[in-house]
């Protein structure tokens, strides 16, 4: 295996991207805090979605896409995170609608072989100034649907 293949692993579907456990992230007991997963699952999706061109400055009426809410998260831990160090979150989207969508999200090890949570996490885009259901716009679309999950 070349250096390369291992720095940048390879999914199926969706992306995997790279993250960093640290020290202060660990509980009483030397494990990953279970708060700590959705942070990391946030900040990846943060990365992903800034790689794409989509960022957030401080100005709701202008965040765009960015102007969503969480309307449920759902996580199952499979196995302890035990020390610091590199890691991935594998991102999908499950379901893209008009108002809403549900991504899929794994949190791994570093090559993506190694699943230590995962879940699903329901997102409504909201209008900025009346904070009620909007549209995502079509390049926010057109990244998403990049990153369906095949159906089966």
């Amino acid at each position: 295996m070349t250096v390369e293949a291992q720095a940048a692993p390879v999914v199926s579907y969706g992306r995997l991207i790279p993250v960093v456990v640290h020290f202060d992230d660990l509980d009483a007991l030397g494990l990953l805090h279970n708060a700590r997963y959705p942070v990391m699952v946030e900040r990846a999706w943060s990365a992903l979605w800034h790689e794409q061109g989509f960022t957030f400055e401080g100005d709701w009426q202008a965040a765009g896409d960015f102007c969503n809410a969480v309307k449920e998260l759902r996580i199952t831990y499979e196995a302890p995170v035990t020390k610091p160090g590199s890691y991935a979150v594998h991102l999908w989207l499950e379901r893209l609608g008009n108002t809403g969508l549900t991504y899929g999200f794994r949190f791994c090890s570093a090559d993506g072989a190694v699943t230590y949570a995962h879940g699903t996490r329901v997102l409504v885009r909201l209008d900025a100034a009346t904070l009620r259901p909007a549209s995502w716009g079509e390049e926010f679309r057109t990244v998403g649907r990049e990153l369906l999950r095949p159906a089966g």
